[in-house]
């Protein structure tokens, strides 16, 4: 499958942090012809062992997070549902927004809003607050008490498809887009003589604070770690960003990340002629699974390589393809590379 494919695929599935069960049960089935072994943790992560067979190989763990910022349902009034956010979303793109309900079978509801033609001038200058918002599934009390548990998830309904020469726009992907990256690095090491065991971890409840990526480093236990994960592309309404999409993979440079592991990165990426930028990320979190990773056990030696991206946490998050692609080519130069 090509990487544009399993990107759709990707994003198409709904797996807000904490409810990632479709998500992880696609990755395991994509996963499992190339691996060694393929299991889901108490978490939910997916973790896929490819095992090179060399005596005191060490592991190098491949990372991206596959849960999606989301709603749950918490109540009803009158047949619209009431709900709180999971992860961070952004009020602003609540109000008249389509949203499926995970209902089984899934339902589809818009947010309910207000007319301009009601508000004041002070309230149209103002998001409005979650807790006044509800969801309308075109139900009665009864009907929608009967057909809504409390608890049930919800995600924007939304579309994937390219924009443009070489740009994907959809939901969830941050971080589905890098999801599909470290897979498609795993396929292609298949069949290949290394000298390391390869973990790629799709790991959960990332936009909740790093919570499946605590707990799947840990026990994975590696001795190098490349997390993947979006970072903020450049509009022309946004320009105080480093980063650009179309000028390929970002590597990160600062405390949450191994010095030794990024300066092989950006050697790399010079020789083998990879697209590469680079990305300064001041502090000891990165607001990534790298900051998780880094500190699990005795510590990992992690490294940052992000994928610029427009949008962030909105439906309409935007990638450049070939951005993408340069990263998968890096990965999987960084781990052919490896000695014992």
């Amino acid at each position: 499958m090509e990487l544009l494919e399993l990107t759709q695929r990707l994003s198409g599935l709904a797996g807000p942090s904490g409810y990632e069960q479709p998500v992880c049960e696609y990755v395991a089935s994509y996963l499992h012809p190339w691996a060694d072994e393929v299991r889901t943790d108490v978490m939910g992560n997916c973790i896929a062992f490819k095992r090179c067979g060399k005596p005191g190989a060490k592991t190098v763990l491949l990372d991206a997070h596959m849960d999606e910022i989301g709603l749950v349902v918490t109540g009803m009034r009158d047949g619209y549902l009431s709900f709180a956010t999971l992860g961070g979303v952004d009020q602003r793109m609540l109000p008249a927004r389509e949203v499926m309900v995970l209902t089984e079978p899934p339902m589809f509801g818009v947010i309910a809003t207000m007319p301009p033609h009601v508000l004041s001038q002070e309230e149209r200058g103002k998001a409005i607050d979650p807790k006044n918002l509800y969801i309308d599934v075109g139900l009665t009390q009864e009907e929608a008490e009967a057909a809504v548990p409390l608890g049930t998830a919800v995600v924007y309904s939304a579309f994937c498809e390219p924009l443009g020469e070489g740009q994907l726009v959809g939901k969830a992907l941050d971080d589905r887009a890098c999801a599909a990256i470290i897979m498609k690095a795993f396929e292609r090491l298949a069949g290949k003589d290394l000298n390391v065991d390869v973990c790629c971890m799709v790991s959960t409840q990332e936009e909740l604070g790093h919570r499946g990526a605590t707990v799947g480093a840990y026990a994975v236990a590696p001795d190098a770690a490349l997390v993947v994960d979006v970072t903020h592309g450049k509009t022309p309404d946004v320009r105080d960003v480093p980063c650009a999409c179309g000028r390929g993979a970002a590597i990160g440079i600062g405390p949450n990340m191994n010095k030794a592991i990024t300066q092989e990165l950006f050697d790399l990426a010079r020789e083998r002629g990879i697209a590469y930028q680079p990305e300064v990320v001041p502090g000891g979190n990165s607001g990534t699974n790298a900051h998780a990773i880094q500190v699990a056990r005795e510590g990992v030696a992690t490294a940052l390589v992000s994928l610029p991206l427009k949008y962030m946490h909105t439906p309409v998050e935007t990638v450049c393809l070939a951005d993408m692609e340069a990263i998968v080519e890096l990965l999987v130069a960084y781990i052919e590379d490896r000695e014992v």
